[in-house]
């Protein structure tokens, strides 16, 4: 008999009938859907889904900016065995049809401002094109999809004839290997890849955020700040919380310090799920100036002054932060050092974890309280690590990972899935180097695709230099490439800082090339820095805010 508790569509279900008539989704500003609205909803788009002759395997794909119609999309596919394909709104027009094509999507579900710049000659396989905000269809090459959509609150009378109550939910039963998700992967080392991920993989995902994270209750408040179609923002900052029955809040505008500081303030979240870039000006804007006051530098030198003042500072983060956080993840990348020295030092609740598309992302995390400086976690429930090192402890070697989150294989794409999974074990190669300690926290040192060798062989991790480099006067972001043989430091300034403080071009350029000086004093004699480029624009970024490497290498 089939194992029912390791159901993804199980745990949804199992929440909406418990949340029935609690707040579920909400667009700051904008609609708000109960539970029990979230669900006549996925009966209606089930209902289109059918007429567009859209059956169990078929795809999906959803491209838009966040909002709560975006979550039902998702949940409508989830919960009829849909493939659901999320597609980044960021991508170029090209991108995104050619990806609705490669998946083989039946239907679009899509903002209106990016079907302005979509030709439906280049998608010939869709059936349709839906608008997420009304679902009214600009595209419909199905006569009895038109006829359902234009009637879709009769047709769900007709399902319905008396009365729509929680004991009408049931959705489909979900087996392990099934295909829930392709998702295509933001490319920050080269094409995007689409990463199929079985049920299995979320519901793993989910169920260790259920087990592991116990001060998040149903009801409580959500602020969703990261991308839907990034696996981090759509299974860890909104499919698991649904699950616990709390109430999802989708910011309307572009998420500045300022925006998300006011839906803190409102929501006043316990949990609250970031990618470092937003942490790290929220702490820079709001927490340094006040520090490197003269006065501020004195008092903090004074041992008992020291202690009050810190705990004064971290309660005003507190507050800032909404005032009832228990806890902050970080997750996509690491933490600038010394952001992350600083909240160590007031004793501040967060904790860095890490994951990856192919794994559905979470691979390790620890609760803050037993979190450890510069590691990100232990491995998760029902997960196997291993590193490929003669000495794991001390010696950097590639992470391989094995268990149910991990992904079936890419897309289309048997070339790529051998590289990463060469046999039939079960173990994934991640691309990433790190190094494990007796009480089993992982560190990441880099990835092994951007490792330079040095000149005698040694291992030289752009990113540690960057990270040092980062932390030098003016810097707001660096990247450290191989120029044919020598280490070249492309470094982007703080352009707004060095206006505000009126230094011209000629001084940045020395200032610069001082931090060259200071950086190479610190570093070994194989991993000094040669070149240093002053960028004039912010580098291109991923979604989830890496930098996309490949397009800067020479």
């Amino acid at each position: 008999m089939k194992d029912k508790t390791q159901s993804l569509n199980l745990l949804i279900e199992e929440s909406i009938k418990k949340n029935w008539d609690s707040m579920a989704l909400s667009d700051m500003g904008g609609i708000n859907y109960q539970y029990k609205d979230v669900a006549e909803t996925i009966v209606k788009l089930h209902i289109m889904f059918k007429a567009a002759g859209v059956k169990k395997g078929d795809r999906v794909a959803i491209c838009g900016k966040n909002s709560s119609n975006w979550v039902v999309v998702l949940l409508a596919c989830l919960t009829s065995g849909v493939v659901a394909v999320p597609v980044l709104h960021e991508f170029k027009p090209d991108t995104v049809m050619h990806l609705v094509n490669h998946s083989g999507a039946k239907l679009l579900f899509v903002d209106a401002a990016i079907w302005e710049n979509l030709d439906d000659r280049c998608m010939p396989d869709l059936v349709a094109a839906i608008f997420i905000s009304e679902f009214g269809m600009p595209l419909s090459r199905s006569e009895k999809l038109t006829e359902t959509r234009n009637n879709i609150n009769e047709c769900f009378g007709k399902e319905f004839p008396y009365d729509f109550t929680r004991d009408a939910v049931k959705y489909q039963e979900d087996e392990p290997e099934q295909l829930a998700i392709i998702n295509y992967t933001s490319g920050s080392t080269g094409m995007s890849k689409g990463v199929m991920l079985p049920y299995r993989s979320l519901w793993s995902n989910i169920r260790y955020c259920l087990d592991n994270i116990d001060y998040l209750h149903a009801g409580d408040g959500i602020v969703n700040m990261l991308p839907l179609a990034h696996l981090y923002g759509m299974t860890i900052e909104s499919l698991h919380p649904f699950c616990q029955g709390c109430h999802l809040n989708f910011l309307t505008k572009l998420p500045s310090p300022k925006v998300i500081l006011k839906a803190f303030e409102e929501v006043k979240p316990k949990l609250i799920i970031s990618v470092p870039l937003i942490l790290e000006k929220i702490i820079r804007s709001k927490v340094f100036p006040m520090l490197e006051k003269p006065l501020m530098k004195v008092l903090l030198h004074i041992p008992y002054v020291d202690d009050r003042l810190l705990a004064k500072v971290k309660e005003n983060l507190l507050q800032a932060f909404g005032g009832n956080v228990r806890e902050v993840i970080i997750g996509g990348a690491p933490l600038n050092p010394d952001v992350e020295k600083f909240l160590y030092r007031i004793e501040f609740p967060v904790t860095v974890g890490y994951g990856m598309t192919e794994c559905g992302p979470l691979l390790t995390y620890a609760p803050a309280t037993e979190a450890k400086p510069h590691t990100v976690g232990r491995m998760m429930d029902r997960m196997e690590c291993r590193i490929d090192s003669p000495d794991p402890a001390q010696i950097p070697g590639n992470i391989w990972v094995k268990g149910p989150n991990v992904m079936q294989g890419y897309y289309k794409n048997r070339k790529a899935t051998e590289e990463v999974m060469p046999d039939n074990s079960g173990w994934m190669n991640t691309g990433d180097m790190g190094v494990i300690d007796e009480d089993g926290f992982l560190t990441i040192m880099g990835r092994s695709k951007t490792m330079i060798l040095g000149p005698s062989g040694q291992n030289i991790y752009p990113e540690e230099i960057e990270a040092k480099l980062n932390n030098l006067p003016y810097v707001a972001e660096s990247l450290i490439i191989d120029n044919h043989g020598e280490l070249e430091a492309l470094v982007y300034p703080d352009l707004e800082v060095l206006a505000k403080e009126k230094i011209d071009r000629e001084k940045t350029d020395k200032i610069m090339h001082e931090n060259l000086e200071t950086l190479n004093q610190e570093l070994p004699s194989y991993s000094k820095v040669k070149k240093l480029k002053i960028m004039s624009e912010e580098f291109e970024k991923t979604p989830k805010r890496s930098i996309k490497r490949f397009l800067y290498q020479p």
